[in-house]
Order: C-alpha cells, then sequence, then structure tokens
C-alpha cells in the first residue's frame, strides 16, 4: 500500500503541475479527494489489511491526503492571483481599488435661489401667503384690470383648462389675500407658474414672487427701498440700479428695475444688448381699480407691488446662459451649486 501512495503522490504532483485553470484544479481535487477518488480507493482497500497493518496505513493515508489538499489549497491561491491579473489586464478593471461610495444630494440650484428670495424679504417684514395653480380668469385676469383685449389671455400666450387657467403669475393671490384680509399688509407669493413659451431664456412652466404692501401714506420712495434692499442682498451692495418707467395693468405708475450687467460690469456685452443693463424686475404702485376689486378704499390705502423670476436670478447670479439647464436633470450641471 505504501507503494501505491508513493505512485499516487507522484501522479499527483505531475498532475498539479501542469494545471492551468480552477477547472482544471477541480477536476483534479475530484480525481484524489472526491467520493470515488484515490484516497477513497485506499480507505477501502484498507478494510481487507490485518489490524496490525490498519494503523500504520491509516496514519500514510492521512498524511498524503493532508499534503494533497495543502497542495490543491496553494494552487487555488495561485490560480485566483493570476486569474484577476488576467481580469484586469482584458476587462481593464482593478478589484484592488476602492469603492466609488454614494455622493452626497444638494440643494436644487432654482430651490436655493427660491429660499435666499424668501429669507431676504421675511427680514424685511414680508410673510409669505400661497394659492392655487389653476384660477378662474376673474382672480388671473379681470381683478388684476387686464382688460378682455389683452393679449396675455390670448391662447398663444396662456394655458387654458375649460374655463380655467394655469396661472400666468402669482399675482393672483394678492387678490384672494386682500379678499379675506384687512389691511395694512406685507406677502410675498412664491410658485410655479405657466406661459406657452420655450427657448433658452423662457420655459413653460417657471418659478416667480411677487411681493404686495399695503398700508397708509406708502410712497414710490418706498418701493424703490424695498427693490434695492432686496437686489443689494441677492448680488452685493456694490450693484448699481436703475428704475424705468414701464407700464403693467394692475400697477401705476409702474416701472421695470434693471441692474448693472453682471457680465461685463456695465461696459457692454452681447448679454446686455450693449446698454451694460440687465432687467431684472417689474414694480409699482397698486392702481386704485385694483383695490375697488377688493373693497379697499382707494382714498385710504396705497401700495405697492412687484414681481420677479427666480430662475432669472439665477441665471444672473451663476452666469448661466441657458433656462433649460434647471430642468434637464444632468448631474453634471446639477453638482456644481
Amino acid at each position: 500500500m505504501i507503494n501505491k501512495l508513493k505512485q499516487y503522490q507522484d501522479d499527483f504532483d505531475l498532475l498539479i503541475s501542469k494545471v492551468s485553470s480552477l477547472k482544471e484544479l477541480a477536476e483534479l481535487r475530484s480525481k484524489f479527494l472526491g467520493k470515488k477518488g484515490c484516497v477513497s480507493l485506499m480507505l477501502i482497500e484498507m478494510r481487507s489489511l490485518s489490524d496490525d497493518q490498519k494503523p500504520q496505513a491509516g496514519k500514510h493515508i492521512n498524511e498524503f491526503k493532508k499534503n494533497i489538499a495543502t497542495l490543491i489549497q496553494e494552487k487555488t491561491q495561485v490560480l485566483e492571483k493570476t486569474s484577476d491579473q488576467t481580469s484586469v489586464r482584458t476587462e481593464g478593471f482593478d478589484t484592488t481599488l476602492r469603492g466609488r461610495g454614494n455622493s452626497p444630494g444638494s440643494i436644487h440650484p432654482i430651490s436655493q435661489i427660491m429660499d435666499e428670495v424668501i429669507s431676504i424679504f421675511f427680514s424685511l417684514g414680508f410673510r409669505v401667503e400661497e394659492g392655487p395653480e389653476i384660477e378662474s380668469d376673474f382672480y388671473n385676469f379681470e381683478a388684476l384690470n387686464i382688460p378682455k383685449d389683452h393679449p396675455a389671455r390670448d391662447m398663444q400666450d396662456t394655458f387654458y383648462i375649460g374655463e380655467e387657467v394655469l396661472r400666468t403669475h402669482t399675482s393672483p393671490v394678492q387678490i384672494h389675500v386682500m379678499e379675506n384680509q384687512k389691511p395694512p399688509l406685507r406677502i410675498i407669493a412664491p410658485g410655479k407658474v405657466f406661459r406657452c413659451d420655450s427657448d433658452i431664456s423662457h420655459t413653460p412652466m417657471f418659478h416667480q414672487i411677487e411681493g404686495l404692501m399695503v398700508d397708509e401714506n406708502l410712497s414710490f420712495g418706498d418701493l424703490k427701498g424695498v427693490m434695492n434692499s432686496f437686489l443689494y442682498e441677492v448680488f452685493g451692495k456694490q450693484t448699481k440700479t436703475r428704475f424705468r418707467p414701464s407700464f403693467f395693468p394692475f400697477t401705476c405708475p409702474s416701472a421695470e428695475v434693471d441692474i448693472e450687467c453682471v457680465m461685463c460690469s456695465g461696459q457692454g456685452c452681447r448679454v446686455c444688448s450693449k446698454t451694460g443693463w440687465l432687467e431684472i424686475l417689474g414694480c409699482g404702485m397698486v392702481d386704485p381699480a385694483v383695490f375697488k376689486s377688493v373693497d379697499y378704499d382707494p382714498e385710504r390705502w396705497l401700495g405697492f407691488a412687484f414681481g420677479l423670476g427666480i430662475e432669472r436670478i439665477a441665471m444672473l447670479k451663476y452666469t448661466i446662459n441657458d433656462i433649460r439647464l434647471f430642468f434637464e436633470n444632468d448631474l453634471r450641471f446639477l453638482k456644481q451649486f
């Protein structure tokens, strides 16, 4: 039996030296250590030995089995290492590299600007009011002194849902508030608005914040003070502003507010059409006709209103030239904020 074990050992040493894959090694393991392998056959043969021979034979068989198992384990480690290196070369994947892990999320830039604007007006004494995104013609147009023939009422500018509309501004919130609350008032109305428009500077859905202040003895000077305080907080105290006469159906007098171009510092560029200025928001003193529609006495109460686009402020603050980037959910863009 000892001679047979020696022959098995020589055969094993020769065979394992030729093994080049884990599959071949598994077949070799089965041949020597499997249920029908050489070791099992030797144990069966040992039954025919005398009682004096069995202990010595069992000892040699166990040593042979342990030696084979050790050699197979060593060969397994060598083949696994070689397999990993081959995988790296052929697949370009290094299994020893650390994982990428999970990237932390961040607040969307539009939400960041929205929160910043609300915080600034909150510090100026304004409170937030909200309203429905689907409005009647009365709240979206008529109560705001927008005439029946105004272009904003056209189908190509407004999304109609039967007799109602997706609100084109958040000004209807002001009407809802004035119908249910008595002056003095100091509110802002943030939210989504909808218009039939789409290009690099317009989207069908965007965000606005419109504000309203109603009190006795208000003047356009108060309006300018609030607007300048807000713009200085957003763009810095060095920001230059100007108020240009304009027209809005629900304010009189009305103005558009410009800031010095953030791209060229007022020198004139393509973005500001060589003027050195960029329009940032619209504002004005509340038209008495609006007060009459909500039963406010225009002889006693005065007010001013303003409206600004959150996307526009974000584009100017972060020097972004295409509004659509905010809504494409491209992580390469969003991770910058």
